[in-house]
């Protein structure tokens, strides 16, 4: 088995995807992965250790997706209540992509998630930090009043849970869902309000 490409993590990651799509997560196997690179199993193991590691750097990659769409949103110099209007809208727009686009992708990804609570945590730590900062923001240019940024931020996230908690996958299809979103995002913003 030899490969005229060289073998890197971020290739190894790209192919893995392509086999978790093709057999879902209970029967894609690193040897699927070797086989689809055209490699032993040993060299993908040179990469990442385990199967479980494997799995892991997958979940945090398909997560790190949609964290690098938002950091755009909060390195913005604007206002702050706009951007965090778009940033809740980025967010909300970006997980129902992921569930609607690639349905089998999404499920095999829902089961890596519930196996991966560090990645899950760092990118929940990822998304509230990002609204840290503009919640910060906010509250330094008299936009907002918030005590504690990083405590209104994490309540911002769980208020805002059933547009962005892939458990709610099914919802966001459902008919007025947009309406609905825009109510909460407008009760949330008029609450931050100084």
């Amino acid at each position: 088995m030899a490969t005229t490409e060289i073998l890197t993590a971020e290739r190894i990651l790209e192919v893995t995807e392509e086999v978790l799509r093709r057999h879902g997560p209970a029967k894609a196997t690193v040897v699927d992965v070797a086989r689809a690179l055209g490699v032993s199993h040993g060299s993908v193991y040179r990469h990442f250790r385990t199967k479980a590691a494997l799995r892991e750097a997958v979940t945090k990659r398909w997560l790190d997706r949609t964290s690098a769409v938002l950091d755009d949103i909060v390195a913005q110099d604007r206002d702050p209540e706009a951007r965090l209007r778009d940033w809740l809208a980025a967010l909300f727009t970006a997980k129902r992509r992921k569930a609607g686009d690639d349905p089998e992708l999404f499920a095999t990804y829902m089961v890596l998630t519930g196996e991966s609570g560090e990645a899950v945590g760092e990118h929940i730590d990822a998304l509230t930090g990002q609204l840290t900062a503009i919640v910060r923001s906010g509250v330094d240019s008299g936009a907002f009043a918030a005590a504690d940024p990083a405590v209104t931020a994490r309540a911002l996230f769980q208020a805002t849970d059933r547009f962005h908690d892939p458990c709610h996958a099914r919802e966001w299809e459902q008919p007025g869902i947009e309406g609905e979103f825009e109510a909460v995002v407008d009760l949330v913003v008029r609450g931050l309000r100084a």
